[in-house]
């Protein structure tokens, strides 16, 4: 692709690695790139992105290159207009903000005090594989409510889809493991929704949806609820830890932490990148996308805009507009359980810094995140006491 040079120039390893210099460069001069080495084009500016996100007639999900797709199937995730409507509406209303607080808060409460208290005598700990990781386990799967999956049964299902959907995003094949444990996922719905119980979320969903859907979107969510919550508390505290300025002040001010929190997913969203694809020829900022060219949106470089965030790389837990952060995209495939997401961040938060004393990142292991299209650090070695 001709008249692209920044995004020839432009490698995958690198946007794992270190995105944001990149991304800058791109935003300012190639707002919306051609990157051979994705095969697509990237768009970096944000009111660029929310044109794509906006506008699933012309950047549609609903593609049989769709990575997650591939190995469950259609969903809310991979489908647009109508059918779109009719997989996510049977979900939505335990994912409402009331509703979230009323049905998860105090299951969060129990979960996160129990993991600090097994952590407290031990005065360090790798947070996210500790924490981070076993309270979004435990979470969705209460939220899914699985006949015969425990938190582990669900994490080994979790890690390898998401360890599949990564190889096809990032050009490779597939293994089997994915694709396995989705069939082991799917015995599981069926089961739960053979039993019917009124609480379960998927039992209500399956009066609305085939079994093979229910199944399909409760992948989906645990997915999501996994992969981009553990991102979104450990990024977190990799943030706050990381500037103790900014932590002083959420110390002395508590109510400083949903902005703490608005700020971090501004800085580091745990999803990275979201994928569509154009439905028709369109001129978009100065490309001259084609029918079936992949679009794929960069949210990373779209919350660093310094036309909407002044000083786009300072981590400021007082930044006034932090909430128009993108992390959680845009359009008729904004995160479901955004909310959910969020309250959980906000009580792990709390409870860690309530409870372990001059909590800090060990410098003995340095953290950074990491990740092509999920970014998080592999690691968080902290200390307290």
């Amino acid at each position: 692709m001709i008249g692209f040079p920044l995004g020839a120039a432009t490698t995958a390893a690198e946007l794992a690695r270190d995105p944001h210099p990149r991304l800058a460069e791109l935003r300012a001069r190639e707002p919306v790139s051609w990157l051979p080495e994705l095969n697509g084009w990237l768009v970096t500016r944000r009111d660029l992105a929310l044109d794509v996100m906006r506008d699933a007639e012309t950047f549609t999900v609903d593609d049989p290159r769709f990575s997650t797709a591939r190995i469950v199937g259609p969903s809310m995730l991979s489908l647009d207009g109508d059918a779109h409507s009719r997989h996510r509406e049977p979900f939505t209303a335990p994912f409402r903000p009331r509703e979230v607080r009323d049905g998860f808060a105090g299951f969060i409460e129990g979960e996160t005090d129990r993991l600090v208290t097994a952590l407290a005598p031990a005065g360090a700990a790798e947070l996210r594989r500790a924490f981070a990781g076993p309270l979004a386990v435990a979470v969705v799967t209460e939220a899914l409510g699985l006949v015969g999956a425990d938190t582990d049964t669900v994490l080994s299902w979790y890690e390898a889809i998401v360890r599949s959907v990564s190889d096809i995003t990032e050009g490779r094949a597939p293994g089997p493991a994915g694709p396995q444990a989705y069939a082991q996922l799917r015995r599981a719905v069926e089961a739960t929704v053979a039993e019917g119980a009124d609480s379960s979320l998927l039992a209500r969903a399956a009066g609305r949806l085939e079994p093979p859907e229910v199944a399909s979107n409760a992948a989906v969510l645990m997915f999501g609820g996994i992969e981009t919550t553990e991102a979104m508390i450990t990024n977190a505290l990799l943030h706050l830890l990381g500037h103790p300025d900014q932590l002083a002040l959420v110390r002395a001010d508590f109510a400083l932490l949903d902005g703490a929190i608005e700020e971090s997913l501004r800085l580091e969203p745990g999803a990275a990148v979201v994928d569509r694809y154009a439905t028709r020829d369109i001129t978009l900022g100065p490309a001259a996308i084609q029918r079936g060219d992949l679009v794929t949106v960069s949210l990373t470089g779209a919350n660093r805009d310094p036309e909407v965030f002044p000083d786009p790389d300072r981590f400021d837990v007082r930044r006034a507009n932090a909430r128009l952060q993108l992390a959680f995209a845009h359009g008729p495939h904004y995160c479901l359980a955004a909310h959910l997401a969020r309250l959980e961040t906000r009580i792990a938060l709390r409870q860690l810094l309530d409870r372990l004393p001059g909590l800090r990142l060990d410098e003995a292991h340095p953290a950074a995140p990491h990740g092509l299209v999920f970014r998080k650090p592999p690691a968080l070695h902290v200390l307290w006491g």
